[in-house]
C-alpha cells in the first residue's frame, strides 16, 4: 500500500514539474511585456521596476492587431464551420455504407494526414480559380487541410451510434437531411466539439499558408502580424513580448475552456470503428 502511494505521489510530482517547465516561457514573456525597453533587453525573470501597461496599447495600434484579429477569426470560424458540416456528412455516409468504393474513399481521404502539401501545384490551382490573396481562398485552404483528420475522428465515433436510430428515423418519414441533422448530428456533439476546437487552434496558429497565399498586409492573420511586428521592433523585446501575449491569449483561453471536450472526444470513438 505504501509503495502504491509512493508511486502515485511521484507521478503527481512529475506532472507538476513538467507543467511548471512548460509555463516557464509563458511567464518569461508575460513579465517582460510589462517592462521598459531597457529592462526587457536582458529577457530575465526579474520583477519589473516599473509596470508599463502602455506596451499593449502601442502593440495594438502599431501592429494593427485588431484588424489581424478579425482576419484570424474570419479564417478560423469559416473553415471550422464549413469543415465540420462537410466532414460530418462524409464520415456518416462512409461509416454507414461500407462498400468497397467507400472504404477506398475513406482510406484515400485519411491518407491526407500523412501526405505533404505540394505548394507549387496548389498555387497554380489557386491562381486558376482567382483565389490567391483572397479571404475566401485562404478559408477554403484551411477547410481542405482539416478534412483528413476530421473525417478520421468522426468516422470512428459514428460507428458507436446505433443503426436502429437510422431505421427508426426512416420509418417515421425522415428524409436524408432531416435524419442526419436532427437525429444523428446532435449525437455527434462530443466529437464535433473536439474537432472544432482542434481545427480552430490549428487554423489560428497557421503561418505558412498565409505567408505563401496572401500578399496584402490588410488580409494577414495574427501570426503574420506578429512576424511583421517582430521585424520592425526586433530590439524592443517589451513590445514583442506584449504582441506574443495578445496573440497567444485567445488560443490559451479556448484550449482551457474546451480541454475536457478534447479529451472525451478523442477517446469516445476509439473502442469501435
Amino acid at each position: 500500500m505504501a509503495t502504491k502511494r509512493l508511486f502515485s505521489s511521484l507521478r503527481h510530482l512529475s506532472v507538476w514539474v513538467v507543467s511548471l517547465i512548460m509555463l516557464v516561457p509563458l511567464l518569461l514573456i508575460l513579465l517582460n511585456s510589462f517592462k521598459t525597453q531597457g529592462e526587457a533587453a536582458s529577457m530575465n525573470f526579474k520583477w519589473p521596476s516599473q509596470w508599463v501597461f502602455s506596451n499593449y496599447t502601442v502593440v495594438i495600434e502599431s501592429g494593427k492587431l485588431l484588424q489581424s484579429f478579425g482576419n484570424s477569426m474570419l479564417y478560423s470560424v469559416v473553415s471550422v464551420v464549413l469543415g465540420i458540416v462537410l466532414c460530418a456528412m462524409a464520415a456518416y455516409v462512409l461509416s454507414r455504407k461500407k462498400t468497397r468504393i467507400n472504404r477506398f474513399l475513406y482510406l484515400f481521404v485519411v491518407l491526407g494526414i500523412t501526405m505533404p502539401v505540394n505548394h507549387i501545384a496548389l498555387i497554380k490551382v489557386m491562381q486558376t480559380f482567382n483565389l490567391m490573396n483572397t479571404q475566401i481562398g485562404l478559408s477554403l485552404l484551411y477547410t481542405a487541410l482539416q478534412i483528413p483528420f476530421s473525417v478520421f475522428l468522426i468516422y470512428g465515433f459514428v460507428s458507436t451510434v446505433p443503426r436502429e436510430l437510422d431505421e427508426a428515423g426512416v420509418i417515421d418519414g425522415c428524409g436524408s437531411n432531416t435524419l442526419f441533422f436532427r437525429i444523428i448530428f446532435p449525437l455527434l456533439l462530443p466529437v464535433v466539439v473536439t474537432v472544432m476546437l482542434l481545427n480552430f487552434l490549428a487554423s489560428w496558429n497557421e503561418f505558412i499558408f498565409p505567408l505563401y497565399y496572401l500578399n496584402s498586409s490588410s488580409l494577414w492573420p495574427m501570426t503574420l502580424a506578429v512576424y511583421n511586428f517582430f521585424g520592425r521592433y526586433e530590439t524592443a523585446w517589451n513590445l514583442v513580448s506584449a504582441d506574443i501575449v495578445l496573440t497567444s491569449l485567445p488560443v490559451i483561453l479556448i484550449y482551457l475552456l474546451g480541454q475536457k471536450y478534447i479529451v472525451s472526444g478523442m477517446t469516445a470513438g476509439s473502442v469501435k470503428g
